[in-house]
């Protein structure tokens, strides 16, 4: 069984080639985005497997089934680049990974609130030039301070969990609320008494047609003077220019992303040598209380080799029309 991988980087290489041992399958790796002008290079694969940034619409599906793919594995918990419907009328399944490592994007998003906060990654800088001084490093105690966290999943529970060992007050929102959670002693609110309230957001919600632009004009200006928002989901959460006018308003008191809603152009790739034509990215990363990393969350060996292991499996399992294993997810 041949499976074609998009988006490819060495340690996707590395990761799918070392469990792919028990599995036996062969695997033909590019680096290049899944969309209608590279949907070609499919060649007598069975599946395809995609990443965050690929574009699964429906012409591009249909294109995979006249190439007989039959499988999509997504190697990411998120799927709304792929459009199911077109998935399910051309018979093709799609699966993907929805807890590889919830632990390892909540301690990103817990890393970027403290930088964000001590200004560490400031710190750091002022002493490798022999400047000890303290000032503009000052930041607040995170003990006692209440952290909104919408969203409560895998991901955003053990958000509330890491925030509740520092001693916060940790209030949420989700459609349906996470018992265990709730049973921990965070507090369920309305989405509009957690922007109210807290004076630490984290997004922690899939991206679809309701939470899209969650964050915007509005939303921001019920949030508290000088509030922190964390955003390690999707970048289409965040109506962008809208928080960059919070930020100049000093509405916003601080900005923490690991994604960005035109992120496709950007993220994973060297472009140090470039010039990046993207203007609002630059205005974000000119602001001294915004931290951005690309979409690295995820980024630990543990998880990396959940994503392989559970991506192989749902391959396997779904071309034998086995029953799914408890982490695997079958969309289609």
């Amino acid at each position: 069984m041949k499976i074609s991988f998009f988006s490819t980087q060495p340690y996707d290489k590395h990761f799918f080639s070392t469990y792919n041992d028990s599995f036996g399958f062969q695997l033909e790796f590019f680096e290049t985005q899944l969309n209608a002008q590279t949907v070609s290079l499919v060649e007598n694969a069975d599946a395809v497997c995609v990443f965050v940034n690929d574009r699964v619409d429906a012409a591009v599906i249909e294109q995979l089934a006249a190439r007989n793919v039959r499988i999509i594995a997504l190697r990411c918990a998120g799927f709304n680049n792929v459009d199911l419907e077109a998935a399910r009328i051309n018979n093709i399944h799609v699966c993907r990974v929805p807890a590889y490592s919830p632990e390892a994007v909540a301690e990103h998003t817990a890393a970027m609130v403290l930088t964000l906060n001590r200004k560490t990654h400031k710190a750091y800088n002022r002493v490798r030039e022999q400047n000890f001084s303290l000032n503009g490093l000052l930041g607040f105690d995170l003990h006692g301070k209440t952290v909104g966290v919408i969203g409560t999943g895998n991901i955003g529970a053990s958000f509330c969990r890491i925030m509740k060992g520092f001693g916060c007050r940790v209030i949420a929102f989700d459609v349906i609320a996470n018992r265990e959670v709730e049973a921990s002693g965070v507090e369920y609110l309305p989405v509009i008494e957690v922007l109210q309230q807290s004076d630490i957001v984290s997004l922690h919600c899939p991206l679809n047609d309701q939470t899209k632009h969650i964050i915007n004009s509005s939303t921001l200006a019920m949030m508290k003077k000088g509030a922190m928002l964390i955003n390690t989901s999707r970048g289409g959460l965040i109506d962008t220019p809208a928080v960059i006018a919070a930020l100049k308003k000093g509405q916003l008191g601080y900005l923490g992303i690991d994604v960005y809603e035109q992120e496709e152009k950007l993220f994973f790739r060297d472009l140090s040598a470039d010039i990046i034509e993207d203007d609002t990215i630059q205005r974000l990363m000119s602001f001294p209380n915004v931290l951005v990393t690309a979409h690295q969350a995820f980024f630990t060996s543990e998880a990396l080799t959940q994503i392989a292991l559970v991506t192989l499996q749902n391959i396997q399992e779904l071309a034998t029309k086995s029953n799914l294993s408890s982490k695997a997810a079958l969309l289609v």
